[in-house]
C-alpha cells in the first residue's frame, strides 16, 4: 500500500510538471518509466524506492452533501439546502454503475448518456466524475446513487464522459415533482477530499427521447430546489442524450 501511494505521488508530480510552464525540478518522464519494474512486481517489491516522495494520503470519498459541509467550514461560506438522505441507501463508490432493471408491459425505462459538461476550467479538474441521484420534493432517493467512472477525457472547456446510465425505476413510478441530480465532482488535493464543484437536474417533464442540455447550479447540491443560483453567467451546460425502453 505504501509503495502504491508513493507511485501516486510520482504520477501527480509528473501531472503537475507536464501542466507547468517552468522547467525546473521537473518530474521527467525518464522518471516516470523507473516505476514500471516497481508496478510489474508491486507484489513482491521490497527495494528501496528510488525517489525521495512521501505517500499520497488515502483519499476520502464523502457521502453525498457531506463534502458541502466540510467545504464551507474550510472556506467559510454559507451553506444550503444540501443534504440528502444518507440512510435510504447505501453510500457508492466511483465508478458504480448499475445495470437496466427488467422491462415491465407497459413501463418505461429511462436510459440517459452523459455526453459531456462545459466548465472553464475543465482541464484543472483532477479525476473528475458525476454523482446521479433520483429525489423527491422532499431531497429523499428514489433509487440507489450511482457514480459514473472518472471522466475519459478534458478537451478546451469540456470534460468528455460518454457514459450511459440506467435510471433504476420504472418512470411511471416515480413520484410527482421527482428530478434526477447530477452532481460533477472533483478531487481537491490542498483539502485532500472529493468535492462537488457544481450540479443540474433534469425533472419529469423534461424526459423525453433525444438530445438535452441543461444548466449548471452553484453547490451546495439543492436537492428540494428552492435556492438556485447558476454557476456562472456564462452559457455552460450538461449534454445529455435520453433513449426510452418501452414495451
Amino acid at each position: 500500500q505504501k509503495t502504491i501511494a508513493k507511485i501516486a505521488t510520482c504520477l501527480e508530480l509528473r501531472s503537475a510538471a507536464l501542466q507547468s510552464t517552468q522547467s525546473q525540478d521537473e518530474f521527467k518522464l525518464e522518471d516516470l518509466k523507473k516505476l514500471e519494474p516497481i508496478l510489474k512486481n508491486i507484489l513482491t517489491y521490497n527495494k528501496e524506492f528510488p525517489f525521495d516522495v512521501q505517500p499520497v494520503p488515502l483519499r476520502k470519498i464523502l457521502a453525498p452533501g457531506e463534502e458541502e459541509h466540510l467545504e464551507f467550514e474550510e472556506d467559510d461560506e454559507e451553506g444550503g439546502a444540501g443534504a440528502g438522505s444518507p440512510d435510504s441507501f447505501p453510500a457508492r463508490v466511483p465508478g458504480t454503475l448499475l445495470p437496466r432493471l427488467p422491462s415491465e408491459p407497459g413501463m418505461t425505462l429511462l436510459t440517459i448518456n452523459i455526453e459531456k459538461i462545459g466548465l472553464k476550467d475543465a482541464g484543472q479538474c483532477i479525476d473528475p466524475y458525476i454523482t446521479v441521484s433520483v429525489k423527491d420534493l422532499n431531497g429523499i432517493d428514489l433509487t440507489p446513487v450511482q457514480d459514473t467512472p472518472v471522466a475519459l477525457r478534458k478537451e478546451d472547456t469540456y470534460v468528455h464522459f460518454n457514459v450511459d446510465i440506467e435510471i433504476q425505476k420504472h418512470i411511471e413510478k416515480l413520484t410527482k415533482g421527482a428530478a434526477i441530480f447530477f452532481e460533477f465532482k472533483h478531487y481537491k488535493p490542498k483539502k485532500r477530499f472529493t468535492s462537488t464543484k457544481c450540479f443540474a437536474f433534469m425533472e419529469m417533464d423534461e424526459i423525453k427521447p433525444g438530445a438535452i442540455v441543461i444548466e449548471l447550479y452553484k453547490k451546495p447540491t439543492d436537492f428540494k430546489r428552492k435556492k438556485l443560483q447558476l454557476l456562472t453567467k456564462k452559457p455552460l451546460y450538461l449534454h445529455l442524450h435520453q433513449t426510452l425502453h418501452k414495451e
